[in-house]
């Protein structure tokens, strides 16, 4: 079983994280490590194999400041993704996907016929409770701040008449794909959207932001044809269901702000300081 499946290091990193919010200042390695019960040797290892660089390093991607440096100095223009346009066996966002949406009728029957499969995976950002039909994943929800029972209501309202099976066995391998550090080209992840025609143009424009890299609602609804429908996007982007694998976490408001995420703000953070970490250093 790898670390990852485990949950382990999240466990640790989410303590971690927790009192470094807390404190509102830097924290050394040696204080982060004596909270944590763990040598300074041992908690350096740790969480820079999590993270992916140093503890100090990664509470500068943890700062609220941190959004505001990421809209001046990532922000990526959805035109010229556009033009380059998005295809179904290109790589999104660093990960190998492969999608296909539901159509208009599908999606107005609510899942009516449709049998979804799921069940709980430890993630690098807590429980994750994935969902995935014949066809790929269609909805990866985190629990850390929400909780499992919440998560489960959440996700599984989206689709009310659907059959829902518990089969974590079908769904693993695409999930190892997803939540993995290395990812090949023989590990294609697919996704199923399901959503409305609107939902979906959203979607799309969020997976054609790279990992590393931020947008804002009113650049996706520009980039979507629409430029006044940016509060329509903002819904659009609550409702993704297929968090991660489709990057919703990148959106943020025009001012710098987060805005909200329908996980938690917290975990909101803890995946665009995730992101950076792994692209800048």
């Amino acid at each position: 079983m790898t670390d990852v499946e485990k949950g382990y290091h999240f466990n640790v990193m989410r303590r971690a994280i927790t009192l470094i919010d807390e404190s509102g200042e830097t924290l050394t390695l040696e204080e982060l490590a004596r909270a944590m019960g763990m040598s300074s040797a041992h908690f350096q290892r740790l969480f820079t194999k999590w993270a992916g660089v140093s503890p100090k390093k990664y509470q500068q991607y943890l700062t609220l400041g941190h959004a505001k440096a990421l809209l001046h100095n990532q922000f990526t223009t959805l035109s010229t993704s556009n033009a380059v346009g998005l295809s179904g066996s290109g790589r999104l966002h660093d990960l190998f996907l492969r999608w296909e949406a539901m159509s208009p009728g599908e999606y107005a029957r609510r899942g009516e016929g449709l049998t979804i499969y799921w069940g709980w995976f430890d993630s690098p950002f807590g429980p994750s409770l994935v969902m995935g039909t014949e066809k790929g994943i269609c909805g990866i929800g985190f629990a850390a701040e929400m909780g499992e029972k919440e998560a489960m209501l959440d996700l599984a309202s989206r689709w009310p008449k659907a059959i829902l099976c518990e089969n974590p066995s079908f769904l693993r391998p695409w999930v190892l794909s997803a939540y993995s550090a290395q990812i090949s080209k023989s590990g294609k992840v697919p996704i199923y959207m399901i959503g409305s025609a609107l939902q979906i143009k959203v979607w799309e424009a969020l997976m054609r932001i790279p990992s590393g890299k931020i947008s804002t609602y009113s650049e996706i609804a520009t980039s979507i044809g629409n430029p006044r429908a940016v509060r329509a996007v903002g819904t659009a982007v609550g409702r993704n269901p297929v968090s991660w694998l489709i990057p919703c976490h990148r959106a943020m408001r025009k001012s710098g702000g987060l805005g909200g995420y329908h996980w938690g703000l917290t975990v909101k953070r803890v995946l665009l300081a995730y992101e950076s970490a792994r692209n800048t250093d």
